[in-house]
């Protein structure tokens, strides 16, 4: 079942040009696709189209069977921002996670195990009274994502979502990614991320879709990646060094 559909889509801030034109994609229903891009490309702009914040300027934008309008809310899609601080605005974890359903009309019971849920799937359980500017980065990302799991959407666009994270951060937000059912979008510089995450991958430049395949493919591909300002992800890079070695498209 498609989760979401794009019909010769072209989107950009309203009064100017549009930064990405005939877009058609299917997103299947719990499928996972990276989105690569130079910057300024317009994943963002896409993901706010898609969200329906921004209008799209041209064709059309489906979820979950139902055409997308701007300013329309809808719980099926949920839009994680790259900073986190653009997103968390209550004063505490738990308010911030509970204000999307709560704003539901939801019962309390049910808002209470939705946010618990979401928080014990993010690894937050425990820090519901904190407040979010005490929380480091890797868990304001993961706050992030608690929120939009506390609304139970069907698509999750993600945007830079390893962007300044440690190590160790990044290792367990793939983690959660993985374990998670949700269909997802995952704009991205961080390739080796995406290659472990999405067995799909997107390339976008100059205003259209450049490749559209499986990720150690196009990614792979040298001088595809070159020539859209991006790089073959290390570990798909051959080389034999003091012992150290990767072979290429190695399953």
């Amino acid at each position: 079942m498609s989760v979401l559909v794009l019909d010769s889509l072209s989107v950009g801030w309203p009064g100017h040009a549009p930064v990405l034109e005939h877009l058609s994609l299917t997103l299947q229903t719990g499928s996972r696709v990276g989105l690569v891009g130079p910057n300024g490309a317009g994943k963002t702009t896409l993901f706010h189209t898609i969200a329906g914040v921004l209008p799209a300027q041209a064709g059309t934008v489906v979820v979950s069977g139902r055409p997308v309008r701007a300013g329309e809310f809808r719980t099926e899609t949920a839009l994680v921002f790259q900073q986190a601080e653009d997103q968390l605005f209550c004063p505490t974890l738990i308010e911030d996670v509970s204000f999307g359903p709560r704003n539901l009309g939801l019962s309390e019971p049910e808002v209470n195990a939705r946010v618990g849920h979401a928080l014990e799937a993010c690894g937050l359980a425990g820090l519901e009274n904190r407040p979010v500017h005490h929380l480091s980065g890797g868990e304001k990302r993961r706050a992030c994502i608690a929120g939009a799991l506390a609304m139970q959407p069907e698509l999750m666009l993600l945007d830079e979502p390893s962007s300044a994270l440690d190590m160790r951060q990044r290792r367990r937000l793939i983690k959660l990614l993985t374990d998670m059912d949700q269909a997802m979008l995952i704009a991205s510089h961080d390739l080796e991320l995406v290659l472990e995450l999405c067995p799909h991958v997107i390339v976008i430049d100059q205003g259209r879709i450049c490749a559209d395949g499986p990720s150690r493919e196009v990614l792979g591909d040298a001088a595809l990646m070159q020539a859209h300002g991006q790089e073959v992800p290390h570990s798909l890079t051959p080389h034999h060094d003091a012992g150290h070695s990767h072979v290429k498209n190695c399953p």
